[in-house]
């Protein structure tokens, strides 16, 4: 089936009312197993349990890792949530296809020629689905039902009340949630919402190999949370982000324990991470690093990240080799059935193999990222930040996990070849097809100059630019 059949095949399934029940073709290999991707939304990197948190709940999610490998050194491939998803959903370094800043204009979104996950898994006998956030175009040639996707359930743009709203619910709104292309009404709180409809889906596809992408926006802002959640953390000085993150793991492991009693867990391959590092305004901790959501040091793109998969998988590994978002995709894919590349070719690869044992190389000798004027490169423990307009730093992870030490004059060799890597990576990329507020990369800038400087940022938003202005 080429990308163009897909989308039509994906366009006769909108329109239909509650979970479909309709099938794609059994497959053939009653191995196949199930996958799920999990994204959580501005999680922080140390706000999990089984990434040391001790203040914050999350029992569901640890048992899941518990079950799989644990990736220490994993990165999604933006520091902000729009890129990072057009990443993950094309397994493609998104500024390969333009699609490089955050928001896309309500008449843009990720190019159609980028062949989706959800496409590729189809091609193998797959039934698709995504519930939550989308954030990669409103208009009709980039809605999730025409990128491959059979079932939609969730919002389209950035975010939005946990809660039914005025605002928000107005039909025609892009926050609003809908159902394959139709406004629905919803009650509750939206992370158990979602949650619950996750389970109605593996109800209905549970006899047949599925693919989900369950895309929480929590622990995005507004924090909002139920009053239970919020009274379980009554006097917690994290008291919103501990409710709203006890009621994501809950949903999850409701899931899990779907999954369990119909006897398809142990063959079914889930993925766990964050789209991007903990944001500033969300309670979240992303130490022992430095950064958070936004930025180029590992704060903003280095996440919680995990693989389980009990038939193929043994439990209670960690991973410490680079590993990215990107190789979601690849991974999927071939295991799957799936051989190279369904489209053009993939930044990501598979890693199985790494996992297992069978390869013994590291996943990738680099990573890049780049939004408008702020890049950066990883190549082993080494670090190279570039803000155009300011300069560089070289950071050695291994001796300096909090990139404080700058060690661009004391290692001009490894400088010269970082700095040639980024700018090598950077010939096959194109220029953004849209760009952000002028006043946001002013901010953009600012943090990275005091966090270069190892200053304490003061500004986060445009309106610290006019106190900053007025002082």
């Amino acid at each position: 089936m080429n990308f163009q059949n897909s989308i039509l095949l994906g366009s006769a399934l909108l329109g239909s009312m509650g979970i479909s029940c309709k099938t794609q073709k059994k497959s053939t290999d009653l191995n196949q197993p199930n996958v799920i991707v999990i994204l959580a939304d501005d999680a922080g990197y140390a706000d999990f349990g089984f990434m040391g948190s001790t203040d914050l709940e999350t029992p569901n999610i640890d048992r899941l890792a518990q079950d799989g490998v644990i990736f220490t050194d994993a990165h999604v491939s933006a520091t902000v949530c729009a890129p990072s998803r057009a990443g993950l959903i094309t397994g493609r370094y998104q500024q390969r296809f333009g699609a490089e800043c955050n928001i896309p204009p309500h008449n843009l979104g990720v190019d159609t020629s980028e062949v989706s996950i959800a496409s590729a898994m189809k091609k193998q006998g797959y039934h698709t689905s995504v519930f939550g956030k989308w954030h990669l175009g409103e208009q009709q040639e980039y809605h999730p039902n025409s990128r491959g996707f059979d079932e939609f359930f969730g919002f389209l743009e950035g975010s939005r009340s946990y809660f039914p709203h005025e605002m928000n619910d107005r039909p025609g709104d892009p926050h609003e949630i809908q159902h394959n292309g139709k406004h629905v009404n919803f009650n509750g709180y939206l992370t158990d919402v979602l949650g619950e409809k996750a389970i109605e889906y593996v109800e209905q596809q549970k006899d047949n190999p599925f693919f989900m992408y369950l895309s929480f926006n929590a622990v995005h802002t507004p924090m909002h949370a139920t009053k239970e959640d919020l009274k379980r953390y009554e006097g917690h000085p994290r008291q919103d982000l501990a409710a709203m993150t006890w009621a994501m793991d809950r949903a999850i492991g409701k899931l899990v324990n779907k999954l369990k009693k119909e006897k398809i867990y142990d063959n079914t391959l889930i993925f766990f991470l964050s789209d991007n590092g903990g944001a500033h305004n969300n309670q979240s901790s992303c130490l022992p690093l430095k950064g958070w959501k936004g930025n180029k040091f590992e704060g903003g793109h280095r996440v919680p990240f995990v693989m389980s998969w009990p038939k193929k998988i043994k439990g209670g590994q960690k991973y410490h080799a680079l590993t990215s978002a990107l190789d979601i995709y690849a991974t999927a894919f071939e295991i799957a059935g799936g051989e190279g590349s369904p489209g053009k070719k993939l930044d990501g690869v598979n890693l199985l193999p790494y996992v297992t044992g069978e390869n013994v190389d590291a996943p990738h000798e680099q990573l890049f990222w780049r939004k408008e004027g702020m890049a950066a490169v990883r190549q082993a423990d080494w670090k190279l930040i570039r803000v155009d307009g300011y300069g560089y730093r070289l950071y050695n992870l291994d001796r300096d996990l909090g990139e404080s030490k700058d060690l661009q004059l004391a290692e001009k060799s490894q400088m010269n070849d970082m700095k040639m890597a980024l700018e090598n990576w950077e010939e096959g990329l194109m220029a953004p097809l849209w760009t952000e507020d002028k006043n946001w990369n002013r901010v953009t800038f600012e943090i990275h100059k005091a966090l270069m400087e190892n200053r304490k940022s003061t500004i986060h938003s445009p309106s610290d630019l006019n106190v900053a202005e007025q002082k």
